[in-house]
């Protein structure tokens, strides 16, 4: 590849680079490109967690080993490349002799290999912070020139560049979704709320002044009406406020559970919960508990959150009512709510409930890219 080219190709990568405003699009569409442009057959991008577990962000035209079972082994077990990007060593681009995943590939015979054996991994950047890694392989290439590194190593740096902008647009939306939610809340508490507040003190102070058995019927119904309609409200305006997992999911939990009249006992045996998680957790259980609150029966509730077997677990207990779950009345139990946010998670949902014995919902989320090594 002449100076012309290098120049062609980087120029390419960062005028597409700049149009992407969608992380995931972003690393699907830069890896495709890169390959184009340098005639080399397969690349992945893996973002790396502090934790050292990791996501496979995207992939192209992988051989068949590692591409079967949905790239299954893509996301699972540990490799030379991410151990050593993690621990600060492969702090710039650099051949990889050894693939481990090749390697194992080979071992439990998954496929053809389609020539690959060895790949270029060249860590991704912004500033200081290396948050993930671009692999860059093709069929019986065992080592890049320092002129191809180098060219790697600048796409990379483009490619954080971008990764930069992208978070920080996000983040940007995040804050104006946040700053309409607290204003909406606000507006809520502020107009709405006190209304109800006083048509339901209004209705209650007026039967004392009323013989009538039919007008004092009326005025207790609109009592009853009202301070229902205000503890729904007050759910409402909990819900606008921004999800503050930074100050845990116990105070959280049990915040909003003593909002709703509910005592929640709480219990966790769980290390550190991934943000995703966290936060998909903290909704399932919010819309777990407005659901003991409305059809339960019972003001006690039991959550408890656990780490086993590469999985983090919920459990949302009650003994209450409960209910046939031939027939949960999904639309009435916001059932579908809390399947609907596990899946985003691609967790596991259950429910197990039965007349007078209480219910239990269960989720859960398998660690992504847990190292086991």
């Amino acid at each position: 590849m002449n100076r012309r080219d290098e120049l062609f190709l980087i120029k390419s990568i960062a005028e597409r680079l700049n149009k992407e405003t969608s992380a995931d699009s972003m690393f699907k569409v830069v890896l495709q490109q890169i390959l184009k442009l340098t005639n080399l057959q397969s690349g992945w991008i893996f973002l790396i967690n502090s934790d050292r577990s990791y996501t496979l962000a995207a992939s192209a035209s992988l051989p068949e080993a590692l591409a079967c079972e949905n790239r299954k082994y893509m996301n699972e077990g540990g490799c030379y490349c991410i151990n050593r990007c993690a621990d600060g060593r492969l702090n710039e681009a650099a051949n990889i002799i050894e693939c481990k995943r090749i390697e194992d590939a080979l071992r439990f015979e998954r496929g053809d290999i389609e020539g690959i054996t060895h790949h270029a991994s060249i860590p991704l950047k912004t500033g200081n912070e290396t948050f993930g890694l671009l692999n860059i392989a093709s069929p019986d290439k065992k080592k890049f020139s320092t002129v191809e590194l180098t060219i790697l190593e600048s796409v990379a740096l483009q490619i954080g560049t971008a990764w930069e902008r992208i978070r920080l647009s996000e983040r940007e939306k995040a804050n104006r979704i946040l700053e309409e939610r607290n204003r909406l809340a606000r507006d809520l508490h502020d107009s709405v709320n006190q209304q109800l507040f006083s048509i339901m003190y209004t209705a209650k102070g007026l039967e004392r002044h009323v013989a009538d058995p039919e007008t004092l019927s009326g005025l207790r119904e609109v009592h009853a009406m009202s301070k229902q309609a205000l503890a729904q409200m007050k759910s409402l305006i909990w819900q606008l406020r921004p999800d503050r997992i930074e100050e845990g999911l116990e105070s959280n939990i049990c915040g909003y559970g003593k909002e709703q009249g509910l005592h929640v006992m709480y219990r966790s045996s769980a290390g550190d919960i991934p943000d995703p998680v966290r936060t998909g957790f903290w909704k399932i259980t919010r819309e777990a508990l407005n659901n003991v609150k409305k059809h339960a029966g019972t003001s006690d509730v039991h959550v408890t959150l656990s780490e086993k077997d590469g999985c983090y677990q919920l459990n949302v207990q009650d003994y209450g009512k409960g209910f046939q779950t031939e027939n949960p009345r999904s639309g009435c139990l916001g059932l579908l709510s809390m399947q609907e946010r596990a899946a985003l998670m691609n967790g596991r949902f259950s429910i197990s409930s039965s007349p007078e014995k209480g219910t239990k919902i269960t989720v859960t989320v398998k660690k992504e890219g847990e190292n086991r090594e």
